[in-house]
């Protein structure tokens, strides 16, 4: 079958690493001008776990699975760093053949120690040895994430684009992710849009901007107050752009 059917292409991006292209969602994975890898390193591992020290496990909902690359990029952390905790990921994926298509595509050579973990969650879902577990869920992400509560450290919120997907950008949506998260829990998200941050701040987290020299903004938010992270004035911004609205699953 080779990569992504006829649904999926292939793309370069600026960092050297492989992305990919969803012709039905009509958008990339990854952001192509901060490059796939860096942006999963910037933008969801490294502030996630700058907050995740001293903990025994740490648990991941990993939205969505995509090509991998937040799951991936996890585990060569976690390698790198020689973590001592227990690192579990559960992650939901509806595309059932791109996730078989996987070991076909070019991942970076960063990842290359992990083609057999690449090979067990595209032909079974699963994979695990004694410090790591990867769940993978072929399926509604919506549904899925019901079935936790007080149970995740981390969310790493990557799906695609509200405009494309709004269906997991709701704050009906971010209810149900308020719900599965620890309260001392980190999401992370590239998106900075008011909207995203409105359903967010509606469920009672706190909002937070994550940036730096070598990528574009991005969004960490909690239900507790983190520090090492500057705070983003919601009521401030909600008193200067008084008609914008968080999406609601009533609109869709």
């Amino acid at each position: 079958m080779g990569f992504g059917g006829e649904l999926h292409s292939a793309v370069l991006s600026e960092d050297g690493s492989f992305t990919a292209f969803s012709k039905e969602y009509n958008e990339h994975y990854h952001s192509t001008k901060d490059g796939a890898l860096k942006e999963t390193f910037y933008k969801h591992i490294y502030p996630a776990f700058s907050k995740m020290k001293n903990k025994q496990e740490v648990v991941i909902l990993d939205i969505c699975f995509g090509l991998g690359f937040n799951t991936l990029a996890t585990l060569l952390f976690y390698k790198q760093n020689n973590l001592t905790c227990r690192l579990k990921i559960y992650s939901p994926e509806l595309d059932k053949e791109l996730v078989k298509s996987l070991v076909d595509f070019k991942y970076p050579k960063e990842f290359e120690s992990f083609t057999h973990i690449i090979k067990e969650l595209s032909t079974k879902g699963f994979y695990k040895d004694k410090d790591v577990e990867v769940e993978l869920f072929l399926g509604d992400a919506r549904e899925y994430v019901k079935r936790f509560e007080d149970f995740f450290d981390v969310v790493y919120q990557d799906a695609f684009s509200p405009s494309v997907n709004p269906a997991l950008w709701s704050i009906e949506y971010f209810a149900d992710i308020s719900k599965a998260m620890k309260k001392d829990g980190v999401l992370t998200t590239y998106s900075t849009a008011l909207a995203t941050r409105l359903a967010l701040w509606e469920n009672g987290f706190k909002i937070y901007l994550n940036k730096g020299e070598s990528f574009r903004n991005s969004t960490v938010a909690s239900l507790s107050e983190l520090d090492g992270f500057e705070v983003v004035d919601m009521e401030h911004k909600i008193r200067c752009n008084p008609d914008k609205k968080s999406i609601s699953d009533k609109e869709l």
